[in-house]
């Protein structure tokens, strides 16, 4: 859920651990496909393999469903130091992901004339988005929904360049949007588009307003259970495990110190409806096909989802409702989100033409090399989940 800040903090650092992994990519079919592994699954091994040796990532995870079958591969180890067999279509903590079923839910009540897109932020949260510079009398539901509110990211002000010390800390709502607005606005609504986590935090705070039930019920009635995710929950308050089979997540403990420490264990509370899910590979993979099949919002309202501007995060990158348009080496695009949170990165999608791929590493780019080769390279191993 953190990506740009993610990648300036560890830019260019070397981190000072030496572990020796003896890495190998295993392949299982699904339950549509042969058990043998064909040429056309090479590349994506590989490029799992290249996640592990050359990017350092302790572990890759990849799903894959395409002309009819579905494939899940797995490389590296669950554990630093030896090696432990990762799990196939293990549990990840799905960070960002999160914005794509928080944005579901509000489009959904668009759907039945409960929120207006195009209404401001006041309607709904009278009087609590407040600042210097900031006015939710002139912020958009569809500018939250989109980052272009201005919005300053509360992740930032939260002490995220010592995770140690905020590992195991419970954050509530109303404390990180305290955070974000004792900071100026970054620039006026609807100017230009910049990532901001408050957007999502407010976004479910909206969703609470409007229904008077938590947000993270609304998430799973009305998106978990209607795309039949079996393996994605909302952990409850307290609860810092990972319940299902999952690798460990790994994260620099400081970024001083530049230590590594465990992160699988962790209170995601300051995620909330911007970040706090756990998932799979799989089940982002074919929540993101029940989405864009449109399984989960009728079709105007998928459409004003599909309403992208520019995101210069990577080229060609462009941002919708709580969803991103990535283009593809094959052509085409592919929809979907994707996220970072201390511990694992999770990225993919689905194309219009029934392709869906899932695929998570068990640490965020920069944490044992280079943050943007780390992060180009998992970019790739996505595209060739789709391409190959």
């Amino acid at each position: 859920m953190r990506a740009k800040t993610t990648s300036k903090v560890r830019r260019g650092l070397l981190v000072a651990a030496v572990v020796g992994l003896m890495s190998t990519t295993t392949a299982v079919a699904g339950t549509s496909a042969s058990v043998t592994h064909p040429p056309k699954d090479r590349a994506l091994r590989e490029s799992l393999d290249a996640l592990v040796h050359q990017e350092k990532f302790p572990a890759a995870l990849a799903w894959v469903s395409k002309d009819g079958r579905e494939r899940s591969l797995v490389a590296g180890s669950s554990r630093l130091g030896r090696q432990v067999p990762v799990p196939h279509d293990g549990q990840v903590r799905a960070a960002s992901n999160t914005k794509t079923f928080t944005a579901v839910v509000v489009l959904q009540l668009v759907a039945e004339g409960k929120v207006e897109l195009d209404a401001p932020v006041e309607t709904y949260l009278p009087g609590l988005v407040r600042g210097e510079g900031i006015d939710g009398r002139k912020i958009t539901v569809r500018q939250l929904l989109q980052h272009t509110s201005g919005l300053p990211n509360y992740t930032e002000y939260i002490g995220v360049e010592s995770f140690q010390k905020m590992q195991h800390r419970f954050f509530h709502p109303h404390d990180l949007l305290a955070a974000a607005l004792a900071h100026p606005a970054k620039f006026a609504p609807g100017a230009k588009w910049e990532y901001s986590n408050t957007n999502y935090l407010l976004a479910g705070l909206l969703i609470e307003r409007v229904t008077e039930r938590p947000v993270q019920e609304e998430i799973t009635r009305r998106v978990i259970r209607r795309a039949g995710l079996r393996h994605t929950y909302w952990p409850q308050p307290g609860d810092q495990s990972i319940k299902g089979p999952h690798p460990h997540g790994y994260a620099i403990g400081d970024t001083e110190k530049g230590n590594v420490v465990d992160a699988t264990e962790m209170d995601p509370s300051w995620g909330g409806a911007a970040g706090q899910m756990i998932s799979t590979p799989s089940d982002l993979a074919k929540f993101a096909r029940a989405l864009v099949d449109g399984r989960l919002l009728p079709r105007e309202q998928l459409a004003e989802m599909r309403r992208t501007v520019e995101a210069p995060v990577f080229p060609g990158w462009r941002y919708g409702l709580g969803v991103i348009s990535v283009p593809l080496s094959c052509g085409g695009v592919y929809w979907g989100h994707g996220g970072d949170i201390e511990g694992y990165e999770t990225r993919g999608g689905a194309t219009d033409d029934g392709r869906a791929v899932g695929l998570a590493v068990t640490a965020l780019p920069g944490t044992f090399g280079d943050a943007e080769k780390g992060a180009k390279a998992v970019v790739s191993a996505v595209d060739t989940a789709f391409c190959t």
